[in-house]
């Protein structure tokens, strides 16, 4: 195995433990940056063997990427293997994606709070907080992620120097 080689996948390893400790599950985010410092898709076989792990953990942790629209399987004419990838752009999609929880505890939150007594002034004050963030985080997140989008495609097309 090649030096870039190691370190990629030394990366792979720290960079998925630090999502893993912002609350990530584990094989997700091991499968994800698994994929990331991959040349191209990977198949579940490839990825449980970089990962050392079982084709059923591998499935299971595919299968919540795809909900977060992190990770696409591709079909190969011919092969009855599937390859995962990483879609382009990845990050923008999963955060696109997001806007729906985001909705859902506004709307949940905003629905509650009618209903709590005066009595709880601590609770309301947690929830009265709680509704601000969302709702402040929810209406900057668009343009976040256009600015996000922007930004990209200038470098992207900005000439080589």
């Amino acid at each position: 195995m090649a030096h870039d080689d190691d370190k990629l996948r030394e990366y792979a390893e720290h960079a998925s433990a630090l999502l893993n400790g912002a609350g990530f599950p584990r094989m997700p985010s091991r499968v994800l940056l698994a994929l990331t410092v991959a040349d191209g898709g990977l198949t579940a076989a490839e990825i449980a063997d970089r990962l050392d792990v079982s084709a059923a953990a591998v499935s299971g942790a595919v299968r919540y990427l795809q909900t977060l629209t992190m990770v696409r399987r591709v079909s190969q004419p011919g092969s009855r293997r599937d390859v995962y990838e990483l879609p382009n752009n990845s990050w923008y999609a999963a955060s696109m994606s997001e806007t729906r929880i985001f909705d859902a505890m506004i709307t949940l939150t905003a629905g509650v709070l009618p209903s709590v007594g005066e009595e709880h002034g601590e609770v309301v004050q947690r929830l009265e907080e709680m509704l601000g963030f969302f709702t402040f985080i929810r209406g900057r997140l668009p343009d976040l992620l256009q600015e996000w989008d922007t930004m990209r495609r200038q470098e992207h097309e900005a000439p080589a120097t």
